[in-house]
Parts: structure tokens; C-alpha cells; sequence
């Protein structure tokens, strides 16, 4: 319970700080555009004005001659009367660099060579603002109709304290605008964070009754896409965990069964021997080769449990080595031929090329020898067991195809379950301990390989191995 407390109180809280970023980000630069925009605007629009000022007055500036003679009272109230309306200063540069007029009354007849005014009298059109010290400079020339190279230039350096001012009253009220949305975004934020949550609480809560024991039928959230597909994925694996317990308490329950018939049946043959007195030597001789046979039974299935244990271990190890294939089937029906023999079941290879592959002999002998084995258990008196061998340049393949008893449809699936039995009664009368295709299946699983099967009820069974040629680890 707290483990789940704490889960949803995380998953709110990323949900209200992704909520709150999602408010303040935009805000933050939807006003950090505005006032960049309005800065520039406000910027541009006070250099217009101020150039077409200064054009004006270069005119006069030029008409009366004013950097030759610089008594002009016209040009001198307008200079004054610019200089008090942008709250800047003036000055005048004749094609000497000497300051003809400063309306500071500061430098005036002192040479001037700033970058400014030479990039100016190169023609080049210069304004630059310093947004620290809120000034702007703007140099123009001073241009004579009548003559092609330039007369003077006009430095004009004006405040703009006044642009600087809107512009913080601007960014105060976007902070004022983003704290409100940040507060907005807290409130709605947690409200619709507590909205989302509960359907994962309903996830957590239904999960945690499934996994202690309170529910047993799958989980259905469909409030989001994101709640079908946990909901589905978890009903997917309980499941599966479902089937896996079904088929280890399946196991357990083969297995003691399987151990204990041995037994059982040594035990009445024994008592049976002990419950009488003067027991013929025949009849003893014929108890105990039971008993030997039981023995023997019990003995095979112990060993079969422990090769799956030994092929289940992560660390099963294979030996392998490169062998003939075609001289390893060749041995496995040479000595499988005599218990075919006894039914008159014929056993065919067909060899279509010589194959040579990388493989545990041991293991891989195993497990074909269990496929043919049981081409001749489940097969009809005079039937036939065909071993088909063929590879290409990566796989080799090995098909073990019966004339017998087939498969049900409803089955093929389980073959490969240790213990599983199709006919529980004709199996038992047959023999084996149930595990052969389960070990089968582990050994070439091993080797990298694939085992499928194909069969009709009547009509006999065909089992398909592939394996590598060339094993990698």
C-alpha cells in the first residue's frame, strides 16, 4: 500500500511540474519576443524620424554653407532645437575631420576620427546602439547636389531612456503575467493531475488484489491508451504464469505418479512373494524379473529427469565437434533396425547430399533417436519410419516421418510437455517415461535449432529439425 501511495504521488508530481513547464515556457517567450519586437520597432522608428531630421537639416546645412561659415542663426536654432527634442548632441565634421559645430560647445574645432564618422565619409550608412549606456549614434553625410564627394558628416548621439523605460515596465508586467499563469498552472495542474492518476490507481490497486490473491479474473482499465496496453500486457503474463503453474503442478503431480507406479508394483510383487510360503522357483524367478523390469523402469525415468535438469541448467555445456551427419543417421537406424525388425517396420535414410555440421554427438543422437524411436512405438505392424537428410549453405535438416498412428489436432501443441501423453492407456501399454520429446526438443534447441511437427490423426506424423551448420556460442 505505501509502495503504491508513493508510486501515484510521484506520477502527480511529474505531472504537475511537466504541466507547469508546459505554462511558463511558452510564457516566457511569447513575452521575451514581445519585447524584443517592440525594442526593435521602437528603435527603428526613432532612427527614421531622427534621419529625417538630419536630412532636412543637411540641406540647410549645405544651402547656407554652414561648414564654411557656421554663423547661419537658421542652422544654428535647428541644431539647438534637435539636440532639445531627442535629447542628444550634434556634431558637425567638415571633409577635414575638423568639428565645425557641437552643441555640447565641448570639441568644436578639434579633428574627430572616429570609426563612425570614417565609415560615413566611405559611404557606408552607420547607426549603432548601446542598450547599457541607452544611447543611440547615427552618423549621416552631408551631400552636395552639385558635387559628388561628400562635404561633411553629422554625428548624432540621442537618448533613449525613455524606449528603456517602456521596455521595463514591459518585462515587469510579463513577470507579473507569468506568475499568474505559474499560479494557474499549479492550481489546474493539480486538479488535472489528480484526474489522470486514478485510472494507474485503479491499475496498481487491481494488480495488487491479482497478486494477492483477491481477484482472479483479468484486470480492465480502458481509461487510456496507455491503461489497455499495461492492463493487456499484464494480462498477457498472468497468463502465461497461469499455464506455467498449471504445468508445474501438472509436472509434480507426472512425475509422482510416474515414480510411484514402479514402486507400487514392486511392492505387490514383493508382497506377494513374502505373503507365501513354498513359492515355486519358477513363479519367484518370474516375480523378480518383474521386479528387475520395474527397477529398470523407474531407473529410466529417474534418468531422463536428470538430462531436462542437466539441458534446463543456463550452463548446460555442449561437446561439440564436426562430424558426418550421413554417417551418424547411418549408425542410429543400424541400431534402431532390430526392435523395427520385430514388427516388420522398415527404416529408410534418404541422403540427398553429404553433410557435415558442427554438433554434440551424444545429445544430438539422443534426441534423433527419440524422434525414430517413437516412428516405431506409434507405428502399425509393417509400416515404415523414412529419415529424409538435406542442408543448404547455412542449415542442415532432418525430417523422421511414420506411416503411424498420427497426432490429434487438439495435442500437436503438447507433444513437447514432459509426461504429456496423447492415449494414456496405449502409452503405458507401449512403455517409455513421457520425456522423450521434451528432451529432444532441449537438445536441439541447444544446438540453435528448430524441431516442428506436422501430423493427422490416421495418416502418421513427420517431424522437421533444422539445425546449424556452423555452431556459435
Amino acid at each position: 500500500m505505501k509502495k503504491r501511495g508513493n508510486f501515484l504521488k510521484s506520477l502527480r508530481f511529474r505531472i504537475l511540474i511537466i504541466l507547469i513547464i508546459l505554462g511558463i515556457v511558452p510564457s516566457v517567450l511569447v513575452t521575451a519576443m514581445v519585447i524584443a519586437n517592440y525594442e526593435d520597432q521602437a528603435i527603428d522608428i526613432r532612427v527614421s524620424a531622427v534621419r529625417n531630421q538630419c536630412d532636412i537639416l543637411c540641406n540647410l546645412i549645405i544651402k547656407e554653407n554652414y561648414l564654411n561659415d557656421s554663423s547661419s542663426q537658421a542652422v544654428n536654432s535647428k541644431l539647438e532645437l534637435l539636440s532639445n527634442i531627442y535629447g542628444g548632441r550634434l556634431l558637425l565634421v567638415d571633409r577635414d575631420f575638423r568639428i565645425v559645430k557641437d552643441t555640447y560647445e565641448i570639441d568644436a574645432g578639434k579633428i574627430m576620427l572616429s570609426p563612425e564618422i570614417i565609415r560615413c565619409f566611405k559611404g557606408e550608412n552607420d547607426q549603432g546602439y548601446t542598450r547599457k549606456k541607452q544611447m543611440l549614434e547615427i552618423a549621416v553625410p552631408i551631400r552636395s547636389p552639385e558635387v559628388q564627394q561628400l562635404q561633411g558628416a553629422m554625428l548624432v548621439t540621442f537618448s533613449c531612456s525613455e524606449i528603456m523605460a517602456t521596455i521595463r515596465e514591459l518585462e515587469q508586467k510579463g513577470v507579473m503575467i507569468i506568475a499568474i499563469i505559474v499560479a494557474l498552472a499549479i492550481f489546474f495542474g493539480y486538479i488535472l493531475s489528480t484526474i489522470l492518476v486514478k485510472p494507474f490507481a485503479r491499475v496498481t490497486k487491481s494488480i495488487e488484489d491479482l497478486t494477492d490473491g483477491y481477484q482472479t479474473e483479468n484486470i480492465s482499465v480502458p481509461d487510456y491508451t496507455e491503461t489497455v496496453l499495461i492492463t493487456d500486457a499484464f494480462n498477457k503474463m498472468v497468463t502465461r504464469m497461469r499455464v506455467l503453474d498449471e504445468s508445474r503442478q501438472e509436472f509434480v503431480s507426472n512425475v509422482s505418479h510416474e515414480l510411484k507406479t514402479p514402486l507400487t508394483s514392486m511392492k505387490v510383487l514383493a508382497d506377494s512373494l513374502v505373503g507365501q510360503s513354498g513359492v515355486p522357483e519358477e513363479l519367484y524367478q518370474e516375480f523378480m524379473r518383474d521386479i528387475t523390469e520395474e527397477i529398470d523402469r523407474e531407473n529410466k525415468i529417474i534418468t531422463d529427469l536428470l538430462t531436462l535438469v542437466k539441458m534446463d541448467k543456463k550452463t548446460a555445456e555442449l561437446t561439440i565437434s564436426h562430424l558426418d551427419i550421413n554417417q551418424l543417421l547411418e549408425s542410429i537406424l543400424k541400431r534402431l533396425r532390430p526392435i523395427a525388425d520385430k514388427r516388420s517396420i522398415s527404416l529408410i535414410l534418404d541422403s540427398f547430399r553429404p553433410v557435415e555440421a558442427d554438433v554434440d554427438e551424444i545429445k544430438f543422437t539422443s534426441a534423433i533417436s527419440n524422434l525414430v524411436e517413437n516412428g516405431i512405438k506409434y507405428n502399425v505392424d509393417e509400416g515404415w519410419v523414412r529419415v529424409s537428410l538435406d542442408a543448404d549453405h547455412k542449415y542442415f535438416y532432418v525430417t523422421v516421418a511414420d506411416s503411424g498412428l498420427g497426432i490429434p489436432e487438439d495435442s500437436i501443441d503438447r507433444i513437447f510437455e514432459r509426461f504429456y501423453r496423447v492415449d494414456k492407456s496405449h502409452s503405458r501399454e507401449i512403455g517409455g517415461t513421457g520425456l522423450g520429446l521434451a528432451i529432444t526438443r532441449s537438445s536441439i534447441t541447444m544446438h540453435h535449432g528448430v524441431i516442428k511437427v506436422f501430423s493427422k490423426e490416421g495418416e502418421g506424423t513427420t517431424f522437421s529439425v533444422r539445425i546449424p551448420l556452423s555452431y556459435i556460442p
